[in-house]
């Protein structure tokens, strides 16, 4: 079981400072890799726990890329509906390349309505423009001779490193069917076997039906406070398939994170 932690892009925790420094000690931990989240434009009623203070999560993996040499950098998730495509496919090449194409690429199709009204964006269309967007990232990094045409106009997608592997997030069916049109992988919301299981369970379904293998399950969700519990919850949650394990992370300073580090190293401990 990989396991990996949220670092802060929001909040008083959002410093250069201690971001580096988490960043860093994640890293001195071996642990698997660390995460940035993705918010645009919080509203003051939807601000509890950030005081709307949201780094850019893309700015934030290429700070990763550069205050780490190994550990893998994701997103979990990247809401593809707020952003043009060309632009965040342009994004998200620059960081593989950065990374040394060390990025987990989640993405979503988001789901706060004041974010959609603030952009713009009709939110009954997010399913649509999630898939457009993930097949134009296809477009771009399988492109032969580098070169995608776009508004009948041709031009040059590069870099082009690997494509990173995309993992959708979601619980619902229509999040499944991503995963297996157009995914690596699915991230849960949570550690409850009792909700991951018949999830986890229908997506086999689906990937049997086309004859692919299990796809890749990242957990996602704060420890229960009980270690034994924490690790209870996510064996049982491995017996349906997941294959990882991102600590949604709660603290102020780098002291908190340390102790945070600490039950991390002694869960992957446990699970290995």
């Amino acid at each position: 079981m990989k396991i990996g932690t949220t670092i802060r892009n929001m909040g008083q925790a959002a410093k250069r400072e201690i971001i580096l420094s988490c960043a860093q000690m994640a890293e001195d931990a071996s642990l698997d890799h660390i995460w940035a989240v993705d918010h645009i434009a919080i509203p003051p009623n939807e601000s509890e726990g950030s005081e709307g203070i949201w780094l850019d999560p893309l700015a934030v993996l290429a700070f990763f890329a550069a205050a780490t040499t190994k550990i893998q950098i994701g997103v979990s998730v990247l809401v593809l509906p707020y952003r043009p495509p060309l632009p965040t496919a342009k994004g998200v090449a620059s960081v593989q390349e950065l990374s040394g194409e060390r990025l987990l690429l989640g993405i979503g199709p988001g789901w706060m309505e004041a974010e959609y009204k603030i952009l713009g964006v009709e939110k009954k269309q997010r399913g649509k423009i999630t898939d457009e967007v993930l097949d134009f990232f296809r477009e771009c990094f399988n492109s032969e001779n580098d070169i995608v045409c776009l508004n009948n106009q041709e031009f040059y997608f590069r870099p082009k490193p690997k494509c990173p592997p995309i993992y959708v997030g979601g619980m619902t069916e229509a999040a499944l069917k991503r995963v297996i049109a157009r995914g690596e992988g699915w991230i849960p919301i949570g550690l409850d076997p009792k909700k991951i299981g018949p999830l986890a369970s229908r997506l086999k379904e689906l990937a049997d039906e086309v004859q692919q293998p299990l796809p890749k399950i990242i957990l996602l969700g704060a420890l229960p406070e009980d270690d034994s519990r924490a690790v209870e919850d996510i064996a049982k949650c491995r017996e349906f398939g997941a294959t990882d394990y991102i600590q949604a992370s709660r603290y102020s300073n780098v002291a908190e994170f340390e102790r945070i580090l600490l039950r991390l190293k002694n869960l992957k401990r446990q699970l290995s």
